[in-house]
């Protein structure tokens, strides 16, 4: 399971005006437990205006950088994020997650020589990037092409390093910008990164099918983008896919049951609730109505993982060994997982008189 460490900020650097990149040092004994695969994110935590606040933050170092580096950008009313650009200095520490999230390409011998198709917007490069460098540096017969979108050139995260990369890898590498607030001679560079942008690109400039496609950026984004690559007869296999921000609000639904051996969620009624963290059992009872799954295990003492809350980061993912949840938002967990029993626990409530769930679970 994903755990906390108190980590030194080694250096923060300005990547634009509204956004930085801090990068942590490492203890020796922490090297293993800090290896990351090519677009995983840490989740750090820190008190902010007295309050515990955690928020997680893509990765952007590549795996041959010797660095372990992620960019926040400010957001409105972003606490952390404000946080993190005015106020976090060298020699700092921070509590950093151990690398965490399903967003992951990694450099495989055994598929040299294919084509990747990247698609981000804004603070959606942060783990494409780190995904792009790795590939370019560890593939030498891959390439890559990657539609970047952006309000205005200023705007553009790791612009030089991007330009670098294209230097570098000339034949290997296309970086294709769009800009929504700015004018580029090429029309088609002009205007948001969207499904139909996104479909127009691929025509023009990509019009045989890659051997698989990055989409990062917000979830109107991601969904447009997705579904122009289906309508395209792209396999879902081929696409991978993280949204840094929902297509629509995370708060959790009304949920009714639906599994076989459910209950009534009748007013006053309570699971009896037990998580299994660090081999370490935790039992309590939650309302079928009330709280979710993670919040009661809170509520409880438990020290259960989380991050945004959202059903998007997948921090908080435990296996189900007993009884049944129903989720109200899932951006996180693959097919798979769920067919294996995997639940989002900001985003579960019980449907079953017993629940028992395992955040150890792999």
């Amino acid at each position: 399971m994903v755990k906390f460490h108190d980590l030194t900020v080694a250096d923060i650097r300005a990547e634009t005006d509204e956004s930085v990149s801090i990068a942590f040092a490492v203890p020796e004994a922490l090297k293993d437990a800090y290896s990351f695969t090519p677009g995983q994110f840490l989740t750090l935590r820190a008190e902010v205006g007295g309050e515990d606040i955690r928020r997680s933050y893509s990765i952007c170092s590549g795996v041959n950088d010797n660095e372990l580096r992620v960019a926040v950008k400010r957001v409105g009313g972003g606490r952390f994020s404000g946080f993190a650009n005015s106020a976090v200095a060298a020699g700092d520490v921070l509590q950093v997650m151990t690398p965490d999230g399903r967003f992951t390409l990694a450099p495989d011998p055994a598929l040299n020589g294919r084509h990747v198709v990247a698609f981000a917007a804004g603070s959606g490069i942060t783990p494409i990037m780190s995904i792009v460098k790795s590939l370019l540096e560890d593939e030498p017969e891959t390439t890559v092409t990657l539609f970047y979108g952006n309000r205005t050139v200023g705007g553009v995260i790791f612009r030089d390093a991007l330009e670098a990369l294209k230097d570098r890898f000339t034949k290997r590498f296309t970086l294709v910008h769009l800009l929504s607030g700015e004018r580029q001679e090429a029309p088609l560079l002009n205007g948001r990164l969207d499904g139909e942008k996104a479909a127009t690109l691929l025509r023009v400039l990509v019009p045989e099918e890659a051997d698989a496609y990055l989409i990062c950026g917000p979830g109107t984004m991601v969904e447009d983008i997705r579904a122009a690559l289906r309508a395209q007869g792209v396999a879902e296999g081929k696409i991978r896919f993280e949204l840094f921000t929902p297509a629509e609000g995370v708060a959790l639904a009304s949920v009714a049951p639906s599994d076989a051996g459910a209950v009534p969620a009748e007013a006053g009624e309570t699971a009896r609730v037990a998580v299994l963290i660090d081999g370490v059992r935790t039992e309590f009872d939650l309302p079928f109505n009330g709280p979710c799954v993670l919040e009661g295990a809170e509520a409880a003492g438990a020290d259960a993982p989380f991050s945004c809350k959202g059903g998007v980061c997948a921090t908080c993912r435990a296996r189900v060994l007993q009884g049944a949840v129903e989720m109200a938002q899932n951006y996180a967990l693959l097919e798979d997982e769920v067919a294996q029993g995997f639940v989002l626990t900001c985003q579960s409530r019980p449907t079953s008189k017993t629940l028992v769930l395992d955040y150890d679970a792999v």
